[in-house]
């Protein structure tokens, strides 16, 4: 053993220094490597709702129509949009790219291969549901609708599809082109503003899943009003280098002096599987857009599956364009407010506060400045704040009390165009809507609007719950949702008289908001746990509720009015034939009154008769009914009255004439 209380040997103690001597060879994994935006998106496309070919073929559809919507109302222009799916069969779609199509060889190496056993199971089984439904059939059984074969393993029936939307609205400048749709995180919908997207992805995921999927590149064709020309753009992105590849650009005749923006593009897709999403989502978007016109096709391989759906525009008013706010002082972060100081065009901190947040004046500004301290004055140039200064700014915003901020920068749909769009699509026998003043969670404002009907066209029922974030259809992850959970478990719906698993009810909530809550960038639901939202859905649906049980009581009690005076009627002819028998076995006499008398004789003689006393009862009936629903009316007071249209002449035509009003509806009546 050596003096330092080692144990290893003279030889080994030289191995140990010779190592320890060598540099340690750098690991394969230590390389310092960097992604693009649109490479990462390309790599994590369920991130923006490419999760498979059918949700992709739906989320580009979406991304396009609510583009082009967003077009149009920014220069409020009734939006009329068409939207085409072709289906393109695969030996088509080699035809494009000039591949020739080659007849297999090896049959065993494919992934759809079916053995002669396997096929001989499945014709089999084919051929079994086919003597059952034809069973069904002569007992008069209804039919299911049964898919059809899928024959052998397959990649789920995705195929190539061309999905274009053409738009009415803003169009785009021709040098802008290029960046808008080739650069992902690029976009116009950036800043403090209510839009249907905010991310800068849409028809950029559509054009990278494209390039993924089918290699074709993106073809555009926009024009802005009043423009002579239409620029043509066709186009792939360069996923390494987040830039356009253009392949042609260039600018063509504009005959029909159309302005707006056609989107073309073929993917990979799955019409099968997202059909009726697809359909739900446009049906939807008609509803909460009663003023927009819409023309969906979908033009398959064979004719006979084709589909061309109209949604007409019910009416031609228009929610306000959403405008640009400033932001809250609540709302804000350190990182924003020093984003702020550096972009802002006021010199000093005084003019930064009252012109960059909302809610500020100048005295509240004054005061502010007071309580930062020694350190802060008005005048103090504002792009020369420190780091601690900006830190101590962030501290008061969140500690100091601020006015909440108005809903005038927001744009929702409105309780006319809600209530349009429900009945234009359903077709239910009642509705109510109601729109909530605005609020405000986080320093942002936010409107709700709700609508419930009973009963209508294509309804199942119990609760069919439609969702709207910023007037965007949500279809996805329903049961998270704020609004279905609200719905189904905070709601009494026996208390309003709706009867919750037998009853056809449509719920209809719309939230809108300089930032909705979305839970992750697909916006698929808004979540349940942000308090502020959550009640103001439940107020707002309970105000529809009231609405309809006072309908509902009103229907319910004209029904039993109707069932009284049937049950009535149903018993004069008995009533009257009993009071004539009476009346014919007595006799004159001094006990009773002249009246009755008079009454015998003229049942004597024949001047009353049977049918006499049942016209009378007849006419009783209708007087007591009448009487009660007047008494009722005036009880309980009526808010709906009869509107009629009234013309009335200039004064000088009626000289000397003067004006009654008649009864409880207005009537205007010249008396002569």
């Amino acid at each position: 053993m050596n003096s330092e209380g080692n144990d290893e040997s003279p030889i080994e103690q030289k191995k140990r220094k010779r190592s320890d001597s060598k540099p340690a060879k750098k690991g394969k994994g230590s390389v310092l490597k960097q992604k693009s935006p649109a490479e990462f998106f390309a790599e994590n496309k369920n991130i923006a709702g490419f999760d498979n070919p059918g949700k992709s073929l739906y989320t580009t559809m979406r991304e396009l129509v609510e583009n082009a919507l967003d077009s149009a109302e920014s220069i409020s222009v009734l939006p009329e949009i068409e939207i085409t799916i072709e289906e393109i069969s695969k030996s088509r779609y080699n035809s494009m790219i000039g591949l020739v199509d080659r007849e297999r060889v090896d049959e065993e190496l494919y992934d759809d291969f079916e053995s002669a056993k396997a096929r001989e199971k499945r014709l089999a089984k084919e051929v079994r549901a086919m003597e059952i439904e034809a069973k069904k059939a002569q007992l008069g059984k209804k039919l299911k609708e049964t898919p059809q074969g899928k024959g052998a393993k397959g990649r789920g029936g995705a195929s190539f599809f061309r999905v274009s939307c053409k738009d009415n609205g803003r169009g785009m400048a021709h040098d802008d082109i290029p960046n808008m749709f080739g650069v992902v995180l690029s976009g116009t919908k950036y800043g403090l503003k209510q839009t249907r997207g905010k991310f800068g992805l849409g028809a950029k995921m559509a054009l990278i899943w494209s390039k993924m999927s089918t290699g074709l590149p993106i073809e555009i064709s926009s024009s802005l009003r009043g423009q002579n020309y239409v620029s043509f753009c066709r186009l792939d992105i360069d996923i390494h280098r987040n830039i356009p590849h253009i392949h042609a650009h260039e600018k063509r005749e504009n005959k029909d002096q159309w302005h707006g923006a056609e989107i073309q593009v073929i993917i990979e897709g799955n019409w099968t599987t997202y059909r009726s999403k697809i359909l739900h989502y446009m049906r939807q978007l008609a509803v909460i857009t009663p003023y927009s016109q819409f023309v969906f096709r979908f033009i398959a391989e064979t004719e006979d599956k084709n589909i061309s759906i109209r949604f007409a525009r019910r009416t031609d008013v228009m929610p306000p364009v959403p405008m640009e706010t400033k932001y809250h002082p609540s709302a804000v972060d350190i990182l924003l407010i020093k984003q702020l100081t550096q972009e802002t065009s006021k010199q000093n901190l005084l003019q930064f506060l009252q012109h960059e947040f909302v809610n500020i004046g100048k005295t509240h500004a004054e005061r502010l400045i007071g309580e930062m301290g020694p350190d802060f004055s008005a005048k103090m140039p504002v792009k020369g704040l420190t780091s601690q200064q900006i830190v101590r700014i962030h501290q008061l915003f969140r500690q100091a009390k601020f006015d909440d901020p108005s809903g005038d920068c927001l744009s929702p749909a409105g309780e006319y165009n809600l209530r349009l769009g429900i009945i234009k699509e359903l077709h239910p026998d009642m509705v109510a809507t109601f729109a909530s003043s605005p609020q405000v969670f986080e320093g942002h404002p936010f409107i709700v609007e709700a609508g419930v009907s009973l009963g209508g066209k294509d309804v199942k029922q119990g609760l069919n719950i439609f969702r709207f974030g910023n007037r965007i259809p949500l279809l996805f992850e329903q049961g998270a949702d704020v609004v279905t959970r609200t719905a189904m478990k905070r709601i009494n719906w026996n208390s309003y008289k709706i009867n919750q698993m037998q009853d056809k009810i449509g719920v209809f909530v719309s939230i809108v908001s300089t930032k909705i809550p979305f839970k992750g960038t697909g916006k698929e639901y808004i979540g349940d746990d942000i308090s502020e939202i959550s009640s103001a859905v439940k107020a707002a649906i309970k105000q529809c509720c009231l609405q309809l049980k006072s309908k509902i009581v009103k229907k319910l009690e004209a029904r039993e009015r109707q069932e009284r005076k049937r049950n009535l009627t149903r018993y004069v002819p008995d009533v009257s034939r009993a009071i004539m028998e009476v009346l014919q076995k007595l006799k004159p006499g001094n006990e009773r009154q002249l009246e009755d008398d008079e009454i015998i004789r003229k049942v004597k003689t024949g001047e009353l008769t049977e049918s006499n006393f049942r016209e009378k009862l007849t006419q009783h009936v209708e007087q007591v009914d009448y009487e009660m629903a007047l008494e009722y009316a005036t009880q309980k007071g009526v808010r709906e009255e009869p509107r009629e249209a009234i013309y009335i002449c200039p004064l000088e035509k009626f000289q000397g004439a003067s004006v009654q009003l008649d009864g409880p509806v207005f009537v205007f009546r010249l008396i002569q």
